[in-house]
């Protein structure tokens, strides 16, 4: 596949665990490089690396630590010298969170079951010595805390096709969202509500009623509260995951404004894609392209200018394998 890197401005400016970009800071001195993330996604991010616990002194190589006690504030202690690395951790997590914040993130990938980066399902050990996988590293949860709405994921999760894709869809989501707190009107709130209509509707008809009334009312307030209003419900609609079922009936909307441009032959030829889609016969991208096809080739302006065709880049390929 051709290069199809970003440069500047126009990368993702990504929060990640540096052991994922093959960066040595492990406790035993190794690594744990995802060539998906630095070969694929790598080409449209900026990464900022972070390692809390070679950050918050710990060395390499290291002790290795686990979570021990209270899954709801657990400790992180060294398997072998029992040294307490706790309040050190709870001192440099929230400072080093605060401090990412000002680098305008666009999303954070996580390192799967880490004591310090672990977004969920981190073994927290009990008195009894077996451990639940309840927990979620230190740092991980200070970050999550401070910055609520933004996308985050472990890299663990990131190798199902279904998870990567919406993951992937939020960062650009998020980004975009962001250019619409930097610069608010109520003319741009209304514009950035009409591009994401579907790309909303596939993934939750709730959300989808509920921001379009508050778009419509508009409640007399200013244009930043508004759109601070409507950052929270926006993301939290993203993260629904869209299931076979919300894209089949997007599709067919949309498949509803090209209709009176289409011959019988080319009306039919789209339901049964749409069809096939239904029944697992294709994958998304299937429907996806010949309906753009039509849409492209009839200038059906208001479908065109939907995220719901295009929310993140072709070449990464997310539709072909959902």
């Amino acid at each position: 596949m051709p290069s199809t890197a970003v440069e500047g401005n126009d990368r993702l400016r990504l929060g990640i665990s540096s052991c994922l970009l093959g960066e040595q800071v492990r406790f035993d001195g190794g690594h744990k490089h995802d060539r998906f993330l630095t070969d694929v996604l790598g080409r449209y991010a900026q990464w900022v690396p972070v390692c809390p616990e070679l950050e918050v002194g710990m060395g390499v190589p290291r002790e290795a630590v686990r979570l021990e006690g209270d899954v709801e504030s657990p400790r992180m202690v060294g398997v072998r010298s029992r040294t307490d690395h706790t309040p050190a951790m709870r001192r440099f997590a929230p400072a080093r969170a605060r401090q990412l914040a000002t680098l305008d993130l666009h999303g954070y990938v996580f390192k799967k079951g880490s004591p310090s980066c672990g977004m969920e399902r981190v073994r927290v050990y009990g008195q009894g010595g077996m451990p639940s996988r309840q927990g979620q590293g230190l740092f991980a949860a200070a970050f999550m805390a401070a910055l609520p709405l933004l996308p985050v994921e472990e890299e663990g999760r990131l190798h199902d096709p279904v998870l990567r894709e919406n993951f992937i869809e939020r960062l650009f989501a998020y980004r975009r969202w962001r250019g619409l707190v930097a610069s608010p009107s109520r003319g741009a709130l209304v514009a950035f509500h009409t591009a994401h209509k579907f790309q909303l509707l596939a993934h939750s008809p709730k959300h989808y009623s509920a921001l379009g009334r508050l778009v419509a009312e508009q409640k007399g307030q200013r244009p930043a509260a508004l759109v601070a209003e409507y950052g929270p419900a926006f993301m939290t609609a993203l993260a629904i995951h869209a299931t076979t079922a919300k894209q089949v009936n997007v599709l067919q909307h949309l498949a509803g404004f090209c209709r009176a441009h289409l011959d019988a032959a080319d009306r039919q030829e789209l339901a049964s894609v749409i069809d096939d889609y239904r029944l697992h016969l294709v994958p998304l991208v299937v429907p996806l392209t010949l309906l753009r096809h039509h849409v492209v080739r009839h200038e059906v302006t208001y479908v065109l200018g939907q995220t719901y065709l295009s929310p993140h880049p072709k070449e990464l390929m997310l539709r072909n394998h959902v």
